[in-house]
């Protein structure tokens, strides 16, 4: 007979922790009936299982627990209940398919399925730990509010225009034109001669999506200079437009700056929680090539914390508060240009002359 241990290590093609739970409830009613045979039995509840597929059961708390991750509002869920049961049949066939393929016990399958428990027990874990920090006071908000006018009262807007193009196609004798050209249009048409071929973007940026460095660069150019940023294959030659005022309420940035202030919170105690962990643990590099040195930054308990940093618009007015403000700048604003040039832009200006 197998021991229980064996069991696990070596799963008949048949198991499923599904069924591995049934057997338990199994094992375990009959050791309650044992212990209450005077007691009348209750009545089995009815309406639990919603399908069943081979003999395999779904069951209420499953949609449940799939209405809870899919964030379905109340109005929808009666249509989206019905959708999310036919995706739960559809898992169940596919489920069932593999294991008779023994899919599930393919090496890089059972790999995946212990990462994802791991992080499944350690994000429990985190969360216990933290829990609910709370919301920030109204004092709180109004303190970073206060302290942060570049990224409300006195948030500036860039409307920049760009001609993209192959970092290849970045010779010195463009770079020559470039300089010496007074307008964008006169780059394009220096492209156009050489038969170079490029597209165009319009961007919108603002003091509170950029770093202070870099928004503090392009404040301090003249509307209309141009300037390189190179990114990987990709360059921009990018002109600066229109630096217009674009204040930020209170008011408005009020829920931004809250999420962003409980964020950061629960970010801190994570960390906390790791480096107690790590100051208590007894870690040895086996591989001693991969053992940090002064300038290994750990990635710290990201994944694991409720939430970092985050980005968004603000009442849909395309305002990015407080992202930018912590951690250097880690926040993307939404914008007609993408993430790409955000980046870029972050990196290229920085080396302006």
């Amino acid at each position: 007979m197998k021991t229980f241990q064996q069991a696990v290590q070596q799963p008949s093609p048949s198991f499923t922790p599904k069924r591995a739970l049934g057997a338990a409830l199994v094992l375990a009613a009959v050791a309650l009936a044992g212990c209450n045979k005077d007691k009348p039995a209750e009545p089995a509840r009815q309406g639990q299982a919603l399908a069943s597929v081979n003999g395999e059961e779904i069951t209420v708390l499953q949609l449940n627990e799939e209405m809870q991750r899919a964030g379905v509002p109340a109005a929808q869920q009666q249509v989206a209940s019905k959708q999310l049961l036919q995706a739960l049949i559809d898992r169940e066939l596919l489920e069932e398919e593999a294991a008779k393929e023994k899919i599930d016990r393919d090496p890089k399958v059972m790999q995946a399925i212990e990462r994802a428990r791991a992080l499944i027990i350690a994000q429990a874990y985190m969360q216990k730990r933290v829990g609910d920090t709370g919301k920030p006071t109204q004092a709180e908000v109004e303190d970073y509010f206060n302290k942060n006018p570049q990224f409300f009262s006195n948030r500036k807007q860039f409307a920049m225009n760009q001609l993209v193009m192959q970092s290849a196609s970045v010779t010195p004798e463009l770079r020559a034109a470039a300089d010496n050209a007074k307008s964008l249009e006169e780059v394009a048409v220096f492209l156009d001669s050489r038969k170079i071929p490029y597209g165009r973007a319009q961007v919108t940026r603002s003091t509170a999506d950029l770093k202070p460095d870099v928004s503090s660069k392009l404040l301090s150019m003249p509307k209309g200079q141009l300037f390189f940023v190179q990114e990987g294959q990709r360059a921009m030659l990018i002109s600066i437009a229109e630096v217009r005022d674009a204040p930020v309420t209170l008011a408005i940035a009020a829920p931004q700056i809250t999420q962003y202030l409980a964020n950061r919170k629960n970010k801190e105690l994570a960390q906390a929680e790791i480096q107690r962990l790590r100051s208590t643990a007894k870690i040895d590099y086996l591989n001693k090539d991969l053992a940090p040195d002064a300038n290994t930054q750990s990635p710290g308990p990201t994944a694991l914390a409720a939430g970092g940093p985050g980005t968004g618009s603000v009442a849909g007015d395309g305002v990015v508060g407080p992202a930018a403000a912590a951690d250097a700048g880690n926040g993307v604003a939404p914008g007609a240009a993408g993430t790409g040039d955000k980046a870029a832009l972050d990196r290229g200006v920085a080396g302006l002359k």
